[in-house]
């Protein structure tokens, strides 16, 4: 079995800055690929950002230059800084674990930006 767990989601300003969390635990072979998505009310989940196979790194358009996602391979945990904070970016924000025979999803967390 394997489990994601969110965490560091909240309520911030518009320009303000939030760091998620999520650790993966259980039968996992790595965490070569996770990546962090996000849904906003009416609308489809959608990539924030995701490593590759390779260690490079993907970033939608709208947060390029505003987020960056990191790991910690021992703690099989990854990390997205978000920074310059829009209310566009109000989403539950999801962490996503591809392995080879499925893809795991943790709870989300969510991420309100408003004054």
């Amino acid at each position: 079995q394997v489990q994601l767990v969110e965490s560091g989601g909240g309520l911030v300003q518009p320009g303000g800055s939030m760091r998620l969390s999520c650790a993966a635990s259980g039968r996992i072979s790595n965490i070569n690929r996770m990546g962090w998505y996000r849904q906003a009310p009416g609308k489809q989940r959608e990539l924030v950002a995701q490593f590759s196979s390779d260690g490079s790194t993907h970033y939608a358009d709208s947060v390029k230059g505003r987020f960056t996602i990191s790991r910690d391979s021992t703690k099989s945990t990854i990390y997205l800084q978000m920074n310059s904070l829009k209310p566009e970016d109000t989403a539950v924000y999801y962490c996503n674990l591809p392995q080879y025979l499925a893809t795991y999803w943790g709870q989300g967390t969510q991420v309100t930006v408003s004054s």
